[in-house]
């Protein structure tokens, strides 16, 4: 029997190496006059940028250009939205301004996941003159976002967070009273995605890594969800084939290889599916707060923590015996990554805990300690951890010794 699900829609995904030539063709459907959003390194680092720009500019596409160089704040957005609608109208008094870049048509993000949730939040918020803080879940007024946004083109290069499938962008205030929350409407699913494994041959090794075991927990993550569906499964349990394949090379030997690059970049756009669909569990509810406390990338974050979590939920769903399901399916993503068919099912779960914990070795993942992280700050960050569709409810003490042992 299927249970009763919901899914969520998608955006017009164009995946293949050599999809970028595409852009201009893309965005040039929005209009033609455009917001090009980038990181600071990696379109240069990969020789790409000059070819965006002239690809744009013979599709007649007048652009002006934005970098994000850091996981977007409230106060950037705020900031570049105010200076935006200025340009806007300074430019709109122009003699020549229907030729010019006043009146933004599109937004189009390029980069990492900071620039893909920067961009998305961009384009939500320039057609308004309010602070996004109003729109924010939990921190802000929790004013519903009306939708109306500027069409938006997302064009990831990296293998990571997967928001250029999901309708929420992530924003953050580092600090003592810090915070990772999130923007959403259904209408701030980009409007097309560009995915080209070409542009992400040139992602460092540690980048590479962190991100890529991030799109791991948003796998995993969601297919232990207490609202997973036979279709989140899937998805899942593709995206986890394609990771057990295809990280390690993308971070030691391999990294130079479009497919293997591809499989990394269809593993993530899975992951975003899948998380929009059936949530997430402990791992990113530790992320959020700490992500908020300390200046620490998100992937390093989830990447050093996901075996230990699975290790305490390993423990936790023994000990309470209210999910059965929950442990064959961990039992059945070890069987998928390496484990063996004639074991039990605690031999293969274990055998995942392991295998996480040699490739949080392997990879070089950073303890939480380095980047200022102790036990005094265990009670503030519990106090903002969410259990929400993790597989079984940990307690503070399960949680505290789940921290602990990557401080």
């Amino acid at each position: 029997m299927v249970n009763d699900f919901t899914f969520a829609r998608l955006p017009v995904v164009h995946f293949g190496a050599g999809k970028l030539s595409e852009l201009p063709k893309i965005a040039s459907a929005f209009g033609t006059r455009a917001l090009l959003i980038t990181g600071a390194r990696s379109l240069q680092a990969a020789g790409r940028l000059e070819s965006v720009h002239r690809g744009l500019g013979q599709a007649g596409i007048h652009w002006e250009s934005l970098i994000i160089d850091a996981e977007p704040s409230t106060e950037f957005i705020d900031a570049t939205c105010a200076r935006l609608r200025g340009l806007e109208t300074e430019r709109s008094r122009e003699p020549d301004a229907a030729t010019g870049i006043a009146g933004f048509q599109v937004v189009i993000g390029i980069g990492g996941g900071s620039v893909i949730d920067g961009a998305k939040a961009i384009s939500a918020m320039l057609p308004h003159a309010n602070t996004v803080l109003d729109h924010l879940e939990d921190v802000g007024r929790n004013v519903p976002h009306s939708g109306i946004k500027i069409p938006y083109v997302a064009v990831p290069t990296t293998s990571g967070t997967g928001g250029e499938m999901t309708k929420n962008a992530v924003l953050s205030m580092v600090g003592r009273y810090g915070y990772k929350k999130s923007l959403r409407h259904d209408n701030l699913i980009p409007d097309a995605v560009i995915v080209d494994p070409e542009l992400m041959v040139t992602c460092p090794p540690h980048i590479t890594a962190a991100c890529g075991m991030d799109a791991f927990t948003q796998l995993l993550e969601p297919y232990l969800s207490p609202i997973a569906s036979p279709l989140t499964d899937a998805l899942a349990f593709s995206g986890l084939e394609r990771i057990r394949d295809h990280l390690i090379p993308a971070c030691t030997d391999k990294g130079g290889d479009v497919s293997v690059r591809a499989g990394m970049a269809y593993a993530s756009l899975l992951s975003g599916v899948a998380l929009a669909n059936a949530g997430l569990g402990i791992v990113h509810g530790m992320a959020s707060p700490i992500g908020g406390f300390f200046d620490i990338p998100h992937g390093v974050v989830c990447g050093t923590l996901v075996a230990s979590a699975t290790e305490s939920n390993i423990a936790a769903l023994r000990k309470r015996g209210s999910n059965p399901a929950a442990l064959a399916k961990l039992a059945r993503v070890g069987l998928l990554f390496g484990g063996e068919a004639g074991k039990t099912e605690a031999w293969n779960c274990d055998f995942l805990a392991a295998r996480l914990r040699e490739w949080t070795a392997l990879l070089q993942l950073p303890r939480l300690g380095v980047y200022g992280i102790s036990a005094s700050d265990m009670d503030r960050i519990l106090d903002k951890t969410s259990n929400r569709h993790n597989p079984v409810k940990l307690d503070r003490d399960e949680m505290a010794e789940l921290i602990s042992r990557r401080l």
